[in-house]
């Protein structure tokens, strides 16, 4: 097949290389149309499509010299030009969203649980052990404070309390088997 003719447009944008601003204005009136339908179908946002419109045609004027009439039509050329434009686009918001995302997850993922249930939820568990352990005997309420909240080992609280240390095993497996039952947690 023949290759087809030089269009007045074709003609036009090799008149461009030059540089010469009178000899690009027929070429942007007859382009920018096809850059801006090219870069809508692409985008789907007017906004978008108007400034790869823009670029495309920046790209075209300083790039004039690389269009060769014999391989393709200044209209394929530049359809060419704003598809690549606008596809470059949609990727570059693509990875704006999800870097947005990134950032919004890390930001809540701190603080992924609401702050002030866990604050009153703890508040309330700490009144039930309290009222629970007034409930204990004295002595199981000492050996079992001295145990878990001293962070004293068995023989430890023995020696403190100057009891025997099955006594004090004693006193203490007693005294959490109250604080389960009062505390209604299930036995595993």
């Amino acid at each position: 097949m023949p290759p087809s003719l030089p269009t007045p447009v074709d003609e036009a944008l090799v008149a461009c290389v030059d540089g010469d601003p009178a000899a690009f204005g027929p070429v942007y009136d007859a382009l920018a149309p096809v850059a801006y339908g090219t870069s809508l179908g692409v985008l789907r946002d007017p906004d978008h499509a108007a400034e790869v419109t823009q670029e495309v045609m920046v790209e075209v004027w300083q790039t004039a010299e690389r269009f060769d009439p014999s391989r393709a039509s200044a209209r394929t050329w530049v359809a060419t030009l704003a598809r690549r434009r606008a596809v470059d686009r949609v990727r570059a918001e693509q990875a704006r969203r999800d870097r947005d995302q990134r950032d919004v997850d890390s930001a809540i993922g701190g603080s992924s649980y609401d702050v002030v249930a866990e604050d009153v939820e703890r508040r309330l568990e700490g009144a039930a052990v309290r009222r629970c352990l007034d409930s204990l005997t004295a002595t199981q309420r000492e050996a079992v404070v001295d145990a878990y909240y001293g962070g004293r080992t068995y023989r430890e609280v023995a020696e403190r309390l100057g009891a025997a240390l099955p006594t004090v095993k004693s006193r203490i497996r007693d005294g959490l088997g109250r604080l389960r039952d009062c505390l209604g947690v299930a036995r595993g």
